[in-house]
């Protein structure tokens, strides 16, 4: 396995975790009824979860 080829083993790792979380992430505001907070340039915005 080249390096390169590990590099994307573990990008596709990294993204894969990051949807885990953010799935989970949803579910716990859904759960809690809150607002997520996000930043869209200089604005920030709170969305309800539906």
């Amino acid at each position: 396995m080249t390096t390169k080829d590990k590099q994307i083993e573990f990008k596709e790792k990294v993204l894969k975790g990051l949807e885990k979380v953010y799935e989970k992430m949803v579910e716990f505001k859904k759960e809690k009824n809150t607002e997520i907070v996000i930043m869209k340039g200089d604005n920030i915005i709170k969305i309800k979860p539906e």
